[in-house]
């Protein structure tokens, strides 16, 4: 069965929205310290009033980060045209800043810099919402200038008032950011544990236990999630504890399609103690073994994830009705890689899994189908 028809064909089979209403999500003791996390964050400051700034100036701030992001994140472009016009472009910016936050950790030149004709870096963690490669650990100088370059940033874009440079896409992009997050009183502190998340690339290149490995997913990715509803729109605080599973479903997809390149670059995201309970080793990772061993890990991880992903995504009828259909998008494109995994038998190695552009155009019609009749009618809106 080709991707396509696993994800079109069969939606009704097994579909996590029909008959399902949210209500007190089950948790275990990671996901709870996570959730706990993000219910401190929720309660922490917001920008008290609108930036103001020339129109056009803010414009052009805006069509800055709609072009970062058309460069580069397909998958995050596409979901985002899906929301209604303020909201779309409220959510590059978002994304604006989370790609730079990465960029500034990778040690590169920012990949914003759409004023200069150099091609984009071929990964990053925000890559069709996916995670750096991460620097090699092995440079203490690279690395302290990495912190350096990471908490200038910081300040400039959650503190300091934002300021521009001419020519500058840091700027640009501040100055959106800072635009969205007091339009939208997003807590300041979620953007914060974004950045102390991707900060963690610079010190870890290895996880022990699933607990350590989602408090990063809950980092780099779940809180991307959370300031997304402040823009989307959520019923109040019952939409969390969902909003942190989808933002851990997404990460470990990310994780178990990169395995072969995140090694090549001195990384190993999977948890050491499951490699062991499986009977496989960083040497068997490193020589890319595919053996019943390895597809029986891989069977694990995958139908951890896919659980997650079937326990967050009830969760959407807690969002504003005009961006479900997006939020829906995105979660069930990025799901349809664990079946391009599954399709390749567990070949992580050497490709890197994906749902083709012409899937995912074939595949919205029936997202859009379940996402606006499958959902019960929710409540809408701490924010619109």
């Amino acid at each position: 069965m080709s991707i396509g028809s696993s994800l079109c064909d069969c939606l009704p089979v097994n579909d996590p929205y029909l008959g399902l209403t949210p209500m007190s999500v089950s948790t275990s003791s990671w996901e709870r310290r996570l959730v706990l996390w993000a219910h401190e964050a929720l309660e922490s400051d917001c920008d008290p009033q609108e930036i103001v700034a020339d129109r056009s100036l803010l414009a052009s701030a805006h069509a800055y980060c709609r072009m970062l992001t058309r460069r580069h994140s397909r998958t995050f472009y596409l979901a985002s045209a899906l929301l209604p016009p303020a909201k779309c472009r409220a959510v590059r910016a978002l994304y604006a800043f989370c790609r730079i936050s990465d960029d500034l950790v990778d040690g590169e030149a920012p990949s914003t810099d759409l004023f200069q004709t150099s091609s984009p870096s071929p990964r990053s963690r925000y890559s069709s919402l996916d995670r750096n490669s991460g620097p090699g650990l092995g440079n203490h100088e690279n690395r302290c200038s990495a912190r350096e370059r990471l908490e200038r940033w910081r300040r400039q874009a959650l503190r300091e008032p934002p300021r521009l440079t001419p020519c500058c896409g840091k700027s640009l992009v501040a100055l959106a950011w800072a635009d969205v997050r007091a339009r939208y009183r997003i807590p300041v502190r979620y953007a914060e544990q974004l950045i102390e998340g991707v900060a963690q690339d610079l010190r870890t290149v290895r996880y022990d236990t699933f607990e350590e490995l989602a408090a990063y997913c809950y980092g780099v990715a779940s809180t991307v999630g959370l300031m997304s509803m402040h823009i989307i729109g959520f019923a109040g605080p019952e939409a969390i504890p969902y909003a942190v599973k989808l933002g851990v479903a997404l990460q470990l997809t990310n994780i178990l399609r990169d395995v072969g390149e995140d090694w090549r670059m001195g990384r190993l995201y999977l948890p050491r103690s499951e490699l062991r309970a499986f009977d496989l080793s960083e040497e068997d990772i490193a020589i890319g073994c595919i053996d019943e061993r390895w597809q029986r890990f891989l069977r694990f991880q995958i139908e951890r994830t896919r659980r997650l992903y079937a326990e967050a995504l009830p969760g959407i009828a807690l969002l504003h009705r005009n961006g479900r259909f997006a939020i829906a998008a995105a979660a069930e494109l990025y799901r349809a890689i664990l079946d391009d995994i599954e399709a390749h038998k567990g070949d992580v190695f050497g490709r890197r899994a994906f749902v083709s552009t012409t899937t995912k155009l074939q595949c919205l019609p029936f997202i859009w189908w379940r996402s606006t009749f499958s959902l019960p009618p929710g409540r809408s809106g701490r924010t619109s």
